[in-house]
């Protein structure tokens, strides 16, 4: 699919659009990681797209570095992308993804609901779409830095469904409990904890991707989004 441009108060930025073959459907917003819009973010949306959604996939870095599209496989990539990471702007960030979810529910052939799905840095962002947005349903992959924004949690208004990996190199045990005790309670939110998962553990290449459980998580997803935007 081609890339699309969307108008922002700071400026255009691209995003990838993977759109359902039927020509309607709710939508997706597909939240990247650190390393861009690269062909395992775009294989996702194309997944979400032949499940029936319109997914869009921002590129998120535009303002840093547009077009960014790096891999997980060697160590000057992975330097580049905390680099990245270290000059992101987590509230601009959201301005974006707000700006995105505005598109999709206005494009063509999206009929209702639009949820998001984040990985990673952008686990971290699906969370505080919840929070911070009228996104429909938020799907958050190992994000990190949710603990440092829990205060938020009353926020949520909308379904929100995070997978955390138990055994995280970037979110440790302290982290994992400051965010399920400050959702304990709340209805809106359901948590699957993974217990002998690290980060990244749906990343297809990555080094700590593990098959069942991906399959696992992609499921529970998969249920959440038809439940939740139909």
């Amino acid at each position: 699919m081609p890339d699309v441009s969307i108008q922002s108060p700071d400026g255009n930025f691209s995003a990838y659009l993977a759109t359902p073959a039927s020509g309607e459907g709710p939508g997706i917003v597909v939240i990247q990681e650190i390393f861009g819009v690269n062909a395992n973010l775009r294989a996702i949306a194309d997944k979400y797209a032949e499940a029936g959604y319109f997914a869009i996939a921002p590129d998120l870095f535009w303002r840093q570095e547009p077009g960014v599209q790096i891999t997980d496989q060697t160590e000057a990539e992975w330097q580049k992308a905390f680099q990245l990471y270290q000059g992101f702007n987590e509230v601009k960030g959201v301005e974006d993804l707000a700006t995105t979810l505005a598109f999709i529910r206005h494009y063509p052939g999206v009929t209702g609901k639009v949820g998001c799905v984040g990985f990673c840095l952008g686990g971290k962002l699906a969370y505080l779409m919840a929070t911070r947005t009228d996104i429909d349903a938020s799907v958050s992959y190992y994000g990190v830095g949710i603990d440092k924004d829990v205060a938020e949690v009353p926020a949520i208004t909308k379904p929100l469904l995070l997978h955390i990996a138990a055994l995280d190199g970037f979110v440790p045990p302290d982290a994992q409990n400051a965010i399920k005790q400050a959702v304990a309670g709340n209805f809106l939110v359901e948590v699957h904890v993974y217990p002998e998962r690290d980060h990244a553990f749906t990343r297809i290449g990555g080094k700590h991707y593990h098959d069942a459980d991906a399959l696992l998580a992609h499921g529970r997803s998969a249920a959440f989004f038809k439940k939740h935007l139909g």
